[in-house]
């Protein structure tokens, strides 16, 4: 008797071993296919390429640390490129002052900010609420964090800035992260090229603007305009859009 109840016991303890193996491998599929579809909502204009060769998120954060650890061009970011950066890019930030885009009182957050050249311009413009975020911090100016998932809270910052908008795998996500962090009303600078190809570190390739006002779901387009940022030929303006009080 002690038998036969037993075997009723054993099978039910392998049913529900079973029964969660299915439900894990049903929530990795599903987590794949959630994947496989932001990949194809991202590339699926011919304005925008994400490019191949990243087998999953790891080996593509790898191959950025690869660039940001980099001890030669660490060297370089914090030698010979330092005041040379922080005097373009002050350049840049006072005219957006001039036109009322960023001001002292703006809290700014720079995207990929490496060692900081730009959260440095920003302060010695007079926007002394600065900080950049990037794989690799670099303190006080740049503290850890993704821009596919920014480490702060919704409706954060008045003004953000990025050029590194070709490193980003999944576009979609990396605006929605802007959209999410900035204020209503608030501006977000990009800096990107249109007339050259990223360098081997790239994850993904614009032929226009189009993309990116689809992308900015949540902002107008206020303007486009060339410039000359290190390789990258068209900084364009977005602003949040404000939310609608309803009665």
């Amino acid at each position: 008797m002690k038998a036969a109840k037993t075997i009723p016991s054993v099978l039910k303890y392998f049913l529900i071993v079973s029964v969660y193996l299915l439900l894990f491998v049903s929530l990795q599929n599903r987590r794949s296919k959630t994947l496989l579809a932001t990949t194809a909502v991202d590339s699926s204009s011919d304005d925008i390429r994400i490019r191949p060769g990243y087998t999953n998120y790891d080996a593509y954060i790898q191959r950025q640390l690869n660039k940001t650890l980099n001890p030669k061009l660490r060297k370089i970011w914090t030698t010979r490129d330092w005041d040379r950066k922080i005097n373009v890019f002050s350049k840049f930030f006072d005219e957006l002052k001039r036109e009322n885009l960023l001001s002292n009182s703006s809290k700014s957050l720079s995207i990929g900010a490496r060692v900081g050249q730009e959260v440095e311009a920003l302060k010695r413009v007079g926007v002394a609420d600065a900080i950049g975020i990037d794989l690799v911090p670099f303190p006080p100016l740049v503290v850890k964090g993704d821009f596919h998932n920014q480490p702060f809270h919704n409706d954060t910052f008045d003004f953000e800035f990025s050029n590194v908008f070709d490193h980003a795998l999944y576009p979609t996500k990396f605006v929605a992260e802007i959209e999410r962090t900035l204020k209503p009303d608030g501006v977000c600078i990009l800096h990107v090229a249109l007339s050259r190809r990223g360098d081997k570190y790239s994850a993904n390739d614009l032929y226009s603007i189009k993309p990116l006002s689809k992308l900015f779901r949540r902002s107008e387009l206020v303007r486009v305009r060339k410039v000359d940022g290190f390789g990258l030929d068209t900084e364009v303006v977005f602003r949040k859009k404000k939310m609608i009080q309803r009665s």
